[in-house]
């Protein structure tokens, strides 16, 4: 149920919906003769998408998830069991794989794969959609590693999970984690402290490994404006879906801090 409320809500919560919904209603105030209430209304759609989609705002709020976490500058090698992918980066048209905005996610891992030849790969996502797509991202990401010749006898995949709970949980029951063990976690930078925290959560501590950075991690980050609204609007969709989702998965016991991290 929770899966199913969450995409629900989230369709109205995107700040690019909100926001556009908000100027229409209040064209369709203006449009009903109701001009002063139509007015008021759709200025602040309208402003709140100008406001959202070119200053530093959406910036400044991706930032502060992604410097929860550093991105890794160096590995012991030899101690890494294995490397634990979420899912989120992959699709599937027309018969080809499709590449998301999170397409690092599966570099880091064939690179991982590469660099770390002895540990195991795990690959989790099931189908996050509410209808059924006929294939899961794990059937995509099996396609890609083995068109790349990934060594199939150390990659494991998870294709149950339909959200980030899902992903702690059952990749913790699939691999069995041993004490001692590092298992590295890729996912996007934005999204680590929400992943991070559900893996805590189910017992299984991991070795952020985080990429797909949006924000430069310069101090221009705070005052650069976006030339473009759409950007600034996807990122702000981005980051208030995690800062959401951080708050959500607390309340609902799924994570043990509201933002894990540094």
């Amino acid at each position: 149920m929770f899966f199913y409320l969450s995409k629900i809500f989230w369709f109205f919560a995107t700040p690019s919906n909100l926001l556009a919904v908000i100027s229409l209603a209040g064209l369709a105030l203006l449009v009903s003769g109701r001009h002063r209430l139509g007015r008021a209304i759709a200025a602040v759609g309208i402003l709140g998408i100008l406001i959202v989609g070119t200053t530093p705002l959406s910036r400044f709020s991706m930032r502060l998830l992604e410097d929860r976490f550093a991105p890794v500058q160096s590995l012991d090698d030899g101690s890494i069991a294995g490397v634990i992918v979420l899912g989120g980066a992959v699709g599937m048209k027309h018969g080809q794989v499709k590449f998301t905005d999170a397409a690092a996610r599966m570099t880091a891992a064939m690179e991982l794969a590469r660099r770390l030849p002895e540990a195991r790969i795990v690959f989790t996502g099931g189908s996050a959609s509410l209808m059924d797509e006929g294939y899961t991202e794990a059937d995509v990401a099996r396609a890609l590693f083995t068109s790349v010749g990934m060594r199939e006898e150390n990659v494991l995949y998870e294709d149950r999970s339909r959200n980030t709970r899902e992903n702690a949980l059952f990749t913790r029951d699939l691999v069995e984690p041993q004490p001692g063990e590092r298992w590295l976690l890729v996912t996007s930078a934005y999204h680590m402290p929400r992943a991070v925290g559900c893996f805590e959560a189910v017992g299984f501590n991991v070795v952020p490994y985080p990429v797909d950075f949006h924000a430069d991690g310069k101090a221009s980050d705070f005052f650069r404006p976006f030339f473009a609204v759409s950007e600034g609007l996807r990122l702000a969709d981005l980051s208030t879906k995690e800062w959401i989702g951080l708050l959500a998965y607390r309340l609902m016991g799924y994570t043990q801090r509201l933002l894990p991290g540094a």
